[in-house]
This record gives C-alpha cells, sequence and structure tokens, in this order.
C-alpha cells in the first residue's frame, strides 16, 4: 500500500517529508508573500515549514492569493 496524504484537498504520494519540501515539489517558493499552509487543520508559521514534518494521511491546504475577481 502506497503512503499517501491530501494536499488542497487532492489526493497525493507522500513523497515529500516537510511543509517546505512540498512546497518546493509544487514549484511555490517558501520565501514568496501572502503563503498560508495548514496541516491538518491547523496553521503551520512560516518559521516552522522547514521542521514540520508530512505523515501519510495528513491533509495539507496551501492558500495564495489569486488576482482578479
Amino acid at each position: 500500500m502506497s503512503q499517501t496524504f491530501r494536499v488542497n484537498g487532492k489526493i497525493e504520494p507522500l513523497d515529500a517529508d516537510t511543509v517546505a519540501a512540498l512546497l518546493i515539489r509544487e514549484n511555490i517558493d517558501p520565501a514568496c508573500r501572502f503563503l498560508a499552509v495548514a496541516v491538518n487543520g491547523a496553521v503551520v508559521l512560516r518559521s516552522n515549514w522547514s521542521a514540520t514534518r508530512l505523515s501519510p494521511g495528513d491533509e495539507v491546504e496551501i492558500v495564495r492569493p489569486v488576482s482578479g475577481g
């Protein structure tokens, strides 16, 4: 059985071990402004992204503003 987690509602293979690694995998610059990340409903402080480990079954939400509308 492969290990998976959810990223913005989509089931994906767990191939990133930290929040920072996930952002890089998603082609998101961790240094960009106006970016928020929550793991299992809890907001993760930017200063903890490199230390916050991801586990099978985690639910991650990455929120970025979108222009327009």
